[in-house]
This record gives structure tokens, sequence and C-alpha cells, in this order.
């Protein structure tokens, strides 16, 4: 039977997956999301979470999303245009453009469907983007929606850029729109915002940035790679799901006809439930605590220094950079495996990122810090590290 051999097809893919040592696997979290975790009854370290201001578990925000719950239900049971938006989605809505100096924002249920909802609306075969070859994968599902012609430059490369803009503008684009993560997840990377906004200016472009690792605690009351690297951008999308409180949900900021235009035509947005009052009345707190949270920024990237120097000490190899995702480059995929097995029988918990995430050969332990990690706790993983990494020939 056909159901038999498609179901043979996926087994045998899976084992491939499983042979070539790519298999991914979930672990279950037993209670909140912080520094510290439970997994399978032990007390882990945690060093792979975006939870980078350590809002997760929060009192704070627990108690806002309570309140917002009691006053506004559990959930909408609709999409935003039908029956589904209340006066906590403005409210945030505004609250998220004005701290990004925007003049308006739009709420979508994640921003991987923001970044998947917002070009095919706003761009035609007419049209080019030039998207950074390192762009997220909604980045680049969201670009394949859309109709304009499309141009790639090389990761951080701002010849290239200016060359593929300049292609753009040959071919006779009405719009040109240039695309980029503000910070590469995979390695830490933060876009040369401040070239990016030369070379748009110089040719009429327009510009967006996806700033989900980012926003709250990058740039002055951390408002983001723009903030920081002093300039303004046309179009910023962004997450509710990691520095503010780290639950769910996405938006993009812009110009109000963007988010007009966004609100009668982008799919993501018409077509999905709005967000539940909790994660909207969590974040609309998030939002005032992060403004007001120099102290933890101020942690956050003392542990990243502390973390950094201990691992070079150390010997890893490690990518340059000074945002708080600091990756160790292992090579292959299975020695990343078995170095993160190490690492959690010595308490401390990361992910072994590889292919299809990151290139073959470029395997990883993505770690990120925490602001509410101590000197102590890091000092312990970076025992746990060099121990692992001698047993596991890492080292």
């Amino acid at each position: 039977m056909t159901e038999n051999r498609f179901l043979d097809h996926l087994a045998a893919t899976l084992t491939e997956i499983e042979a070539d040592g790519l298999m991914k696997r979930e672990r279950l979290i037993e209670g909140a999301q912080g520094a510290h975790v439970q997994v399978g009854g032990r007390r882990m370290l945690n060093l792979c979470a975006n939870n980078y201001l350590g809002l997760a578990d929060d009192p704070r925000l627990i108690a806002a999303a309570e309140a917002a719950m009691a006053s506004h239900g559990y959930g909408m049971a609709s999409v935003r245009f039908i029956c589904g938006t209340q006066d906590l989605h403005r409210a945030l809505e505004a609250r998220i453009a004005r701290f990004l100096g925007m003049q308006d924002a739009i709420l979508f249920a994640a921003c991987f469907d923001a970044n998947g909802g917002l070009f095919e609306p706003l761009l035609g075969e007419e049209d080019a983007i030039v998207s950074d070859s390192l762009n997220h994968a909604s980045i680049i599902d969201g670009i394949r929606l859309c109709k304009a012609r499309r141009y790639r430059f090389q990761n951080g490369d701002m010849a290239d850029l200016e060359r593929q803009v300049k292609a753009a503008r040959e071919g006779g684009a009405r719009f040109v729109m240039i695309a980029t993560d503000g910070v590469f997840s995979m390695d830490g990377y933060l876009a040369d915002l401040k070239e990016i906004r030369r070379i748009a200016d110089a040719h009429d472009c327009l510009t967006m940035v996806d700033d989900c690792h980012a926003t709250g605690f990058m740039g002055p009351e951390g408002r983001g790679t723009p903030a920081h690297a002093g300039v303004q951008v046309d179009i910023l999308t962004g997450t509710l799901g990691k520095a503010l409180g780290g639950a769910l949900g996405g938006y993009i900021a812009g110009p109000q006809p963007v988010i007009d235009l966004l609100r009668q035509r982008a799919r993501p947005y018409l077509f999905s439930n709005a967000l539940p009052p909790a994660v909207v009345g969590a974040a609309l707190a998030a939002l005032d605590l992060v403004e007001g949270a120099d102290g933890l920024r101020a942690d956050l990237f003392r542990n990243a220094a502390h973390w950094r120097a201990g691992l070079a000490a150390a010997g890893f190899t490690l990518l340059p950079g000074e945002h708080p995702i600091i990756p160790v480059m292992i090579g292959e995929a299975p020695k990343a495996q078995a170095f993160a097995r190490a690492l959690d029988a010595r308490g401390v918990m990361v992910s072994a990122f590889f292919y299809p995430v990151v290139p073959h050969g470029r395997a990883r332990i993505r770690t990120q810090m925490n602001a509410k990690l101590t000197l102590d706790d890091l000092d312990f993983a970076l025992e746990a590290f060099a121990s692992a990494g001698r047993e596991t020939g890492v080292l």
C-alpha cells in the first residue's frame, strides 16, 4: 500500500539522520525555565536558553500574566479582524512602537510568522530584496513567498552588499529592500548596520532588521541593534519569546502605512488567533522592566566577558564577538553531541548545533549567557567544560 511505502520511506530517512549523528532530541524540563532547571530530577546549570535577562520565571511577569487573564480571559478564540482584538493588544502594539521609536507595530503569533508575512504584502515582481546569506530561516521563507526579485550577499560583506544593490537597481527594480538579522544567532555576530544604512541611503533602499536576539539587552535601554549602532532602520521585526519574558509572540514595527497594509494583507496575521491575554499582559510588564534594567544588562555582559575569557584560557576555539551568544566550535556533529552529553553528566545543560542548522563540519556548542547566572555558576561550568573537553578529545 502507498501509506506503508510512505511510512517506510520516512523511517528510512530517520534511520539515516540517526546514523549521520544528526538526530535532535528534546529534554523535558520539570518546572520553570531559568538559570538553573530541573531535568530528570537533577538540578542543571542552563547555558543554552534565549532567556538573556532571566525574566522567564520572574514573579512580576507571572503576576502580570495572571492579572491579564483574570480581567481579559484565557484566549481570544478568533483572529484579530473578526472578534479577536482587545484593548490589551493595541496597548502592547503602541508600547512596542514607542519603545523602538517607530510609528506603530503589529503583533503575530511568533516572529517566524512576522517575517513570513512581511514581504509579500509590501513588495511585488517590480521590486527586489537583497538578503544576507546567513539570515534566519523565517526571513528566507518570507522572501520565497514574495514575488520580488531576490539577491543575496555574503554574510557581513558590505562590498558584496553594495554590488547586489547596484545589480538590483540596474535591473530596474522599483523598490529595493535590504533584509538582515541584527544578530546572526548561530555565530553571535552583529550586522554592520552603520554601513548597511549608508549603502541604503546611497542607493535609495529600504532596510529591514530582525532583532530577535537583541531587543531588550543590546543598545541603550535595550532598544536593539539599530540603537546599538546609532542608526534608524525602516522596519524592525522581533519577538516576545526571548529577552522580553520568553513566552511567545512576534511583532513588526515600522511606518504607519506599512503596519496598516500588513493588517489588511499579512496572511499569518489574518489567519492566526490573537495572542492570549496572559502573554500580552506579561509583555507589557516586561517592557516596563526592560527599560529600567541597566543592572541586568550590566550583569549579562559581565557574565559574557567572564565566560568568553575563561573558555579562551582553557583552550577552546571560539568565534569572536561582543554578544552574549558565545559559540564553542567543535567541528563534527558526533563529537559535538558527545561533548554535550559529557557536559550533561557534569550538570551543565547545553545544546549541540549541527547540520542543517549550521554547515557540515561547523558543529558547535552555542553557549548563551543569562543575567541571573553568578560568577560561581560560570566557574563551575568552566571546570565542567575543561573536564568534558579532555574526556571527549575536544581539548
